[in-house]
């Protein structure tokens, strides 16, 4: 909301700088993203002059005019100026710039031979004084407004500041003058006149005819409905230029007189109204539904396809207007409209909020509506609008007519220590009526209870928070007392919260940089992620209110966020990229659980929390990382080394060595890896219990395809909070033995297909305790261990605890190993 602090001044007596009012406003919890000064930068003299005389210059490739204007006596009297617009005629008022003025942007006026003339100053545009965007014509002046020579800078408002306010949805009595000025009248203290309460200089109908009818279908969507009607009315009459500079401060363009009071009458006091042409109506106008699939064209020209449960205005024809949003052409007042019909209503916020975004038709009357207008203000707006017409462009008020709905005043009861309890600080409660009185509210007072009746223009204070939230802001928020809550001793963080602070540090350490993604997909990402349509991971739940249609679900795999956050960092120059993410995912939709409604006055029942967990989806802690690029760079020690699929494994491992926890790696199949470069991850519990927590490896080609990766790019993913689980309350301290180690080296042939996890596993086993490591070190296919055969070569460790190892016992350990694997894995000694 756009709103010039010459407004300001008159409806409040207020004379502050717009930067003092801003403070204010922003004490007050209003958001003002800006104070602009109208033609800032402009200096020197601009003055009305008169248009005695054009002449076309036809010779030149665009429109060129020379023309004559009269500049008053003080100021050199006939000017010659050369102007290439075409929207003004010999007699009109218009602004110069006289030799010497510097327009806004260090543009300096002089005076200059072009196009064969000698141009003596410069006729002017909005744009090029700083009024606003409009440069498709100059800037024309009403009749009469001033004489020629007068200063031109009072007369189109320069020097006024503007304040720029961003209106929460909440506040949408702020999207009016009236709205703003009772909260900088709050902030300054003093006494607020609501310009609905002056008194309406409106004749008493005059009965000549009958004045149009009018009905509401639905009471609820359009719970009052007035139309209000004028005739002879001139539509020739300009718009005053006090009206214009009014209209152009608040961001809205002149239409005709009739329109722009409409608009100058709904910027004024918060209420939309619209003017129908009278002769082309038929019937009783009213408020309802439409036929389903009716066609209606609106004012942009744009014809759409209607619902039945679309709230719109009719006449005995069909639709002539989509309520509270736009009218349409079939109704719209025209040029010549001597005949107006005023409608002035209260809709539903719900139902013009649906029809906007139905049919993407944002308008400043929707703006409004959709916020939330007062309930009674409709026909005291239609008699200021009608007044303005009278005044400006004459003709006859005939009569209004109005339909309307009983009407509720929201009481609310609420202790007058409830804002000081919240607040944390002393607010008398002789101070809370205070300020609750200057919102608006009617308070009466009984045995420590306010009973608070919510004026009309407030429709989103609703509970006792609201009110508690306008005493609050009104005091200040800065005004609060700053008190950090006293941690209870012992406490600190968990160890879940331990061990996810180590896992991100042992991951930076490996020379992975921590991202965050928006946890947001779509369809598309699981098309190029390659996940089937039964696969699990594709019940997500869905968003009611998604940023993008195109990502509706929240996400049950961080590799479905992390690998396009991969692909953009390379679309920006890296090539390089070992990221990873530790974040939540979700698992399972909501469509089928209802979500209890909280109330707000008392803390949940333990029915209410179960029930709401259970309509929650699982949302466990995952870790994911992308490895693309060089592992090590090429330099003076050899040539690079780029990612593979054992940096993701271990990767994997340094997470849960970092946790405490043995990672066992073991052949896996994800539809996202490579099919023969998966590793499936598990951890075992305390109980002995193995648990798949996730998989690494190789991404699968289709998808380094879809999303524009390298070949052989490399990704894991584990649940962290299934690791956790088995991760132990304390980190065993590591075991050191002064005993020398048994080194033995073991090399044996399997089945091509065999794990060597397994391999490892059963030489594990079978040698016990005495075992301190063991590491493959080589793997070989080839001629000399036979088709379909490879050999697998492993690195064992032997230490006791208490004694030096003979090479008898050495002998003996290993070839138990050896012959656990026989068994297990048909493993035979090469």
């Amino acid at each position: 909301m756009r709103i010039p602090i010459s407004w300001i001044s008159e409806l409040t007596g207020v004379t502050a700088s717009g930067r003092e009012i801003a403070e204010h406003l922003i004490a007050a919890g209003l958001e003002v993203e800006s104070v602009q000064t109208i033609g800032e930068g402009l200096s020197g003299d601009l003055v009305v002059g008169r248009v005695e005389e054009i002449e076309e210059l036809t010779e030149f490739k665009k429109p060129i005019r020379y023309c004559l204007v009269d500049v008053g006596a003080d100021h050199g009297g006939i000017r010659g100026i050369i102007c290439g617009a075409q929207n003004f005629v010999v007699g009109d008022l218009v602004v110069v710039a006289v030799p010497g003025t510097i327009l806004p942007g260090g543009f300096e006026i002089s005076a200059r031979e072009t196009y064969g003339k000698v141009s003596n100053g410069m006729i002017c545009s909005e744009r090029e004084m700083g009024l606003g965007e409009d440069h498709e014509g100059i800037l024309v002046l009403p009749p009469e407004t001033a004489s020629a020579g007068a200063n031109a800078k009072p007369i189109i408002g320069l020097a006024d500041e503007i304040l720029d306010i961003a209106v929460t949805p909440d506040r949408g009595y702020a999207l009016s003058a009236r709205g703003i000025a009772r909260e900088v009248c709050i902030a300054y203290k003093v006494p607020f006149s609501d310009p609905i309460d002056r008194v309406v200089h409106v004749p008493a109908p005059s009965g000549s005819t009958k004045p149009a009818e009018c009905a509401s279908d639905d009471l609820e969507a359009c719970d009052l409905f007035t139309l209000s009607t004028v005739v002879n009315f001139n539509p020739y009459a300009p718009t005053p230029q006090w009206m214009k500079n009014r209209l152009r401060d608040c961001g809205m363009r002149s239409v005709s007189l009739a329109v722009d009071i409409t608009n100058y009458v709904m910027l004024e006091s918060g209420q939309p109204l619209h003017a129908f042409d009278l002769d082309k109506l038929q019937g009783t106008v009213r408020a309802g539904h439409p036929i389903e699939g009716e066609l209606f064209e609106t004012l942009d020209h744009v014809e759409r396809t209607l619902s039945a449960s679309d709230l719109v205005i009719l006449d005995d024809r069909g639709t002539i207007g989509l309520a509270g949003v736009m009218g349409g052409l079939d109704a719209e007042i025209s040029d010549s409209s001597t005949n107006i019909a005023l409608e002035a209503a209260h809709f539903d916020s719900m139902a013009i909020a649906r029809s906007s975004r139905k049919y993407k038709l944002s308008s400043e009357a929707s703006r409004r509506f959709e916020r939330g207008v007062d309930r009674t203000i409709a026909p005291y707006a239609a008699l200021r609008a009608i007044e303005l017409m009278l005044e400006l462009g004459g003709g006859e008020y005939v009569g209004m007519n109005a339909v309307e709905a009983p009407m509720q005043v929201t009481v609310i009861t609420i202790s007058n220590q409830l804002p000081a309890q919240i607040a944390g600080m002393e607010i008398p409660a002789q101070q809370v009526v205070d300020l609750l009185t200057a919102v608006g509210c009617q308070v009466t007072q009984e045995s420590g209870q306010l009973h608070v009746a919510v004026p009309s223009w407030r429709p989103d204070i609703t509970d006792q928070a609201d009110l508690v939230e306008e005493v609050i802001r009104l005091i200040g928020y800065s005004n609060l007392p700053s008190t950090l809550p006293v941690a209870p001793a012992g406490r600190g963080v968990t160890h879940s919260q331990k061990l996810r602070r180590r896992v991100g540090t042992a991951l930076a350490h490996a020379g992975l940089s921590e991202v965050l993604s928006y946890p947001f997909v779509g369809p598309q990402d699981l098309t190029a992620l390659r996940i089937p349509a039964q696969d699990p991971r594709r019940d997500m739940p869905t968003l009611a209110n998604p940023l993008s249609d195109e990502q509706p679900w929240l996400r049950s795999s961080i590799l479905f966020t992390l690998i396009p956050t991969a692909r953009r960092n390379l679309g920006r120059g890296h090539t390089s990229i070992p990221i990873f993410e530790i974040g939540s995912v979700f698992q399972g939709g909501m469509d089928t659980v209802a979500i209890p409604h909280m109330n707000v006055e008392h803390p949940p029942t333990p029915e209410q929390w179960s029930a709401l967990e259970n309509a929650l989806p699982n949302q466990p802690l995952h870790v994911a990382a992308v490895l693309i690029g060089e592992a090590q760079p090429a330099g003076w020690w050899g040539g690079a080394r780029p990612f593979d699929w054992s940096d993701a494994v271990d990767s994997a491992r340094i997470l849960a060595e970092s946790c405490g926890v043995t990672l066992a790696v073991s052949r896996g199949a994800d539809p996202i890896f490579h099919p023969g470069r998966c590793a499936q991850l598990s951890v075992t519990d305390a109980d002995g219990a193995s648990h798949v927590v996730g998989a690494a490896g190789e991404l699968h080609p289709a998808v380094c395809e879809s999303f524009g990766l390298p070949p052989r790019s490399c990704a894991m993913e584990i649940n962290l909070n299934a690791v956790i689980k088995c991760a132990p309350l304390v980190m065993p301290a590591p075991v050191f033995s002064t005993q020398p180690v048994a080194k033995e080296d073991l090399a044996v042939v399997v089945d091509q297909n065999m794990d060597a996890a397994l391999v490892e596993q059963a030489l594990r086993e079978g040698a016990g305790d005495l075992l301190e490591s063991v590491r493959l070190f080589d793997v070989y296919s080839g001629p000399q261990v036979g088709e379909g055969k490879k050999s697998l070569a492993f690195a064992l460790r032997f230490r006791s605890p208490d004694h030096t190892l003979s090479a008898e016992e050495t002998a003996r350990v290993r070839e138990a190993a050896l012959q656990r694997a026989t068994h297990v894995c048909g493993a035979v000694l090469r």
